[in-house]
């Protein structure tokens, strides 16, 4: 049975609200309970124990000894097979501990059902009340207004009998176009009482279908598409779903349209495809005709580079104008609504009905671009030549390439450099979301594993991230609950983002002076090999170019034998 019409095993008398909520979520679809617990967790603690015992349906109960990992770890099994996961953290302390990766599950639209205890509402005389002097410290006017901003919905269990009814709403939102996170909080005292017979029978509660787009809007941008020369799409998220990847694909080489993938946090296109334009849309950008930005919340950077002013561009996606964006003022001509496929489909077919694009003008389209692709590939070859000094991002991500083979699934907190990495399948690859959260990447692989546990699954982490990650309590989810990823850290003891945005804009300023590692130095950098092997893994550090691929095959090899590894690689970028 699906989310949308699962509905709970009938309850008894004896039911607390917890053992409803338990058996509501299962009945939703929820296979894995990710919990940090605290004094707020007792009654879930005897559902989950009651279920067991008695056969019921329930999720998995899993202890993941972090919040921001357990938020990642949803986040990361949603990637692989687009089923929410539930998240039960404790209080406010553990709702806070969330934040970070709640921003990214919402930056990308990704749907995770979020729980946090609540300090009991009563003082006495109620099952559940108050007995821990921490009650009343941890209770706050307004636990939710910290994470508001960061869900699409919240609420709180108020009376036991909506303990179903608030996993099936919860659900509803959260997988509602455009999708995205739900918090609720569940007092104590309230999770402990019998729903008694005053539970109703459950509603099925459905949710919509994604928006169509409006017929006029595809038939206007078809006959752009048909008058221009110089078209480009430029994409971040076109590749979220299959049905993206293969209309993307098949919509480029039909209309000769070449695609830019721009920070992307998906496999939007293969990288060998005819009409696949690399990763940087300013070249084409600068004569475009009409730019098409497909799920792309930032087609450019306009202090940096800017289509021509004549140019038509046109906004496609879910939510085309990102409307939970305070400020984003891309020049729109066109705003259309819809899935990537829909969108691509219903384009296709529109442009069809008009008599379809010009042959000579779309050879000429896909010419130019095996021109411009042979020059990118010369480029990105020549960096990734095994270098005589330091070790270099290019020279890591092209050695991973060999190691890891097509079928890998690699989950990217910035250092991979894909051009020397370059994937061909859907769903191979998957980047930190647009809210840039750092601690993602490591939680987001031993999600994506326990969603696709045949699958070799890879984290690429700069050492600012690893470090973020909470890389004691990953290392102890890879082996507690069996877990083997492939790890590998691109480590140049910084972080790049400082450094980098502090060069841009004083290229000359005084901290040049000190190659403007002012507050971006992570010096000493920690034995990072050292944190997986506490944990039963194998570490490696690697410091000499000519010595990492042995290390990575070393790496890919004890996992696939089941054992997580972590490769610790000393680069300079």
């Amino acid at each position: 049975m699906t989310a949308a019409t699962a509905l709970p095993a009938a309850s008894s008398q004896d039911d607390s609200a917890a053992d409803v909520f338990v058996r509501s979520l299962a009945q939703a679809g929820v296979r894995y309970f990710f919990a940090n617990g605290g004094t707020d967790f007792p009654p879930i603690a005897e559902a989950f124990a009651r279920a067991a015992r008695e056969g019921a349906p329930s999720p998995v109960p899993m202890v993941i000894p972090h919040e921001n990992l357990a938020v990642a770890m949803a986040h990361g099994s949603y990637m692989i097979d687009g089923q929410p996961q539930a998240v039960m953290v404790h209080v406010n302390v553990g709702t806070a501990n969330t934040i970070n990766a709640a921003l990214d599950a919402s930056r990308d639209q990704t749907p995770v059902l979020l729980f946090a205890g609540r300090s009991p509402y009563s003082e006495q005389g109620r099952h559940g009340t108050r007995t821990r002097y921490i009650h009343w410290a941890q209770e706050m006017f307004d636990q939710a207004g910290m994470i508001r901003e960061a869900v699409k919905w919240d609420y709180e269990l108020h009376l036991p009998e909506q303990a179903g009814d608030i996993v099936r709403r919860a659900m509803q939102v959260a997988m509602t176009s455009p999708r995205g996170p739900t918090y609720v909080t569940l007092p104590r005292d309230v999770l402990a009482e019998s729903v008694g017979a005053s539970l109703a029978a459950p509603t099925p509660l459905k949710a919509p279908a994604p928006p169509r787009p409006d017929p006029e809007d595809i038939d206007a941008l078809a006959g752009w598409i048909r008058q221009a020369r110089h078209p480009v799409i430029v994409t971040a998220s076109a590749g979220r779903t299959l049905a993206g990847f293969e209309a993307l694909s098949s919509f480029a080489e039909r209309f000769g349209i070449p695609v830019a993938v721009f920070h992307p946090r998906f496999q939007n296109i293969s990288a060998e495809h005819p009409l696949f334009a690399g990763y940087d849309p300013a070249p084409l950008l600068a004569e475009a005709d009409l730019v098409i930005a497909l799920d792309c919340d930032v087609p450019w950077v306009p202090a940096v580079q800017a289509p021509p002013p004549d140019c038509r561009v046109a906004h496609l996606g879910e939510d085309p104008v990102y409307a939970r964006y305070p400020m984003r003022s891309f020049r729109t001509d066109l705003a259309v609504t819809g899935t990537a496929d829909v969108l691509l489909q219903a384009l296709a077919e529109a442009i069809d009905l008009r008599g379809g694009v010009d042959a000579d003008l779309r050879q000429a389209r896909t010419t130019a671009n095996a021109a411009r692709q042979q020059r990118l590939r010369a480029q990105w070859q020549q960096a990734a030549a095994q270098p005589e000094g330091a070790i270099t991002p290019e020279w890591i991500s092209a050695c991973l390439h060999q190691a890891v083979g097509e079928d890998a699934i690699i989950v990217n907190e910035y250092p991979l450099r894909q051009p020397q990495c370059p994937q061909t399948q859907p769903n191979t690859y998957f980047g930190l979301s647009p809210a840039g959260g750092l601690g993602w990447g490591l939680g987001a692989a031993l999600g994506a594993k326990l969603a696709a546990p045949d699958r070799l699954v890879v984290a690429t982490l700069g050492d600012g991230a690893y470090i973020f990650a909470n890389p004691t309590a990953c290392h102890w989810v890879g082996q507690a609950h069996d877990l083997p990823v492939l790890t590998v850290i691109f480590n140049n003891a910084l972080y790049g983002a400082v450094r980098n945005s502090t060069k841009a804009m004083y290229g000359q300023g005084h901290a040049a002076q000190d190659a403007h590692r002012m507050l971006a130095e992570l010096s000493p950098s920690p034995r990072f090999e050292h944190a997986v092997q506490a944990s039963g893994g194998l570490g490696l550090r690697v410091e000499h170019a000519d010595d990492l691929p042995d290390a990575l095959a070393q790496a890919v090899a004890a996992v696939r034998g089941g054992r997580q590894a972590l490769v610790n690689v000393i680069c300079e970028y």
